[in-house]
């Protein structure tokens, strides 16, 4: 039981294995990409020790955050999570995620992250970058080992960050191949270092891939894939949610909201001050489309229409979907968890996801 504004929520957290795993995360994540950026050290601690004490056992980072991301600051999220866990002597209590970043062609990695082991090229997937990049993160979390390291997104050329449609380009060859990929992940995991590794920002062939080479080689399998995922962005429903049920990799859904979008405080052109689309409108621009702001509209409509919130309408949407694991709430303060825990008493009706369905239907998508 947790209270919210005086009114007594039964706290209805459900606790899903991490793939085939013996891990058991709670189906809301703590995302933390704002923490030493938009988000101090205090705060930060004020939200982990209220979703700590709600049941959230469940906590996803990066080496690159925060965002946005730049030389100053980058690894200060991994520092605060690991200075409240010292702190609070509850390490062995929580499940914790990180990430490694990678050297995508056209993605954050091709032109930017320099300071990270020099950026670029330099990000691959082989043992030298793991070992960098695990034994640095161990360090600034102020522990002797990661339950999910997870690859930030592929080396190889997909669609990413506001890409729908796949792009062939005959020169996107030089990526390392997954069965080394495979190699090194499975000696972290032998030393102990790592417990799990999941995939983030992947395609069905991808998480495919991963999982018939782990299958040939007698390695261990991806357990989780984390991709964004929202009404007003379903691509993960296309392909990629049958290979999640079929081969029990589940969803770790990030932007449950589209970035703060679809708590529709910023319709008709508001910027709400220290939110990211007014600190950084260029950033998360994916999000911010025509087409995507009269989805919003009519999902509002239907929220009203039930007497919902819209943000607990979209919040219980994705908490809804079979192959979903475990949903990122990534906030900037403790009003905004307490705000996003309230869908947790809400379960969509019929009626409520078949004029969801009619949305989707009519304009699949709008914002990916």
């Amino acid at each position: 039981m947790f209270i919210i504004g005086g009114i007594n929520y039964l706290m209805t957290l459900v606790y899903n294995h991490l793939g085939y795993s013996e891990l058991k995360v709670s189906n809301i994540c703590l995302g933390t990409m704002t923490f030493g950026e938009q988000t101090s050290q205090e705060e930060a601690f004020k939200i982990l020790d209220f979703a700590y004490s709600s049941g959230i056992n469940f906590i996803d980072t990066a080496e690159m955050y925060p965002i946005y991301p730049k030389a100053e600051t980058q690894g200060l999220t991994e520092r605060i999570i690991g200075n409240w866990m010292l702190e609070r002597k509850n390490r062995d209590k929580i499940i914790l995620a990180t990430k490694i970043s990678s050297c995508h062609p056209k993605g954050i990695g091709a032109t930017e992250l320099k300071w990270i082991r020099g950026g670029g090229q330099n990000l691959r997937f082989n043992k030298k970058n793991f070992d960098s990049a695990v034994n640095e993160s161990l360090k600034r979390l102020k522990t002797d080992y990661i339950d999910l390291y997870q690859l930030h997104w592929p080396e190889r050329s997909v669609p990413i960050f506001g890409q729908l449609d796949f792009v062939h380009d005959p020169q996107d060859t030089n990526w390392t191949p997954i069965l080394e990929i495979l190699e090194n992940l499975e000696n972290l995991k032998k030393v102990g270092k790592i417990r799990q590794y999941g995939l983030s920002n992947e395609t069905a062939w991808g998480i495919m891939k991963f999982i018939m080479t782990s299958n040939k080689y007698n390695f261990s399998k991806p357990v989780s894939v984390q991709n964004g995922y929202n009404l007003i962005n379903r691509v993960f429903d296309i392909s990629n949610s049958e290979v999640s049920i079929r081969e029990n990799c589940g969803l770790l859904a990030y932007s449950p909201l589209a970035g703060g979008r679809l708590s529709g405080k910023y319709l008709n052109s508001e910027r709400p001050e220290n939110s990211r689309y007014t600190l950084w409108p260029g950033r998360f621009s994916r999000h911010h489309t025509p087409r995507g702001e009269k989805a919003i509209s009519k999902y509002i409509q239907v929220a009203k229409k039930y007497n919902l919130n819209i943000t607990d309408l979209a919040n219980a949407f994705v908490l809804s979907r079979p192959f979903v694991t475990s949903s990122i709430f990534g906030v900037t303060s403790l009003s905004q968890l307490k705000d996003n825990l309230k869908c947790l008493k809400l379960n969509l009706t019929d009626d409520q996801f078949n004029e969801i369905e009619q949305i989707h239907i009519a304009d699949p998508n709008p914002c990916v």
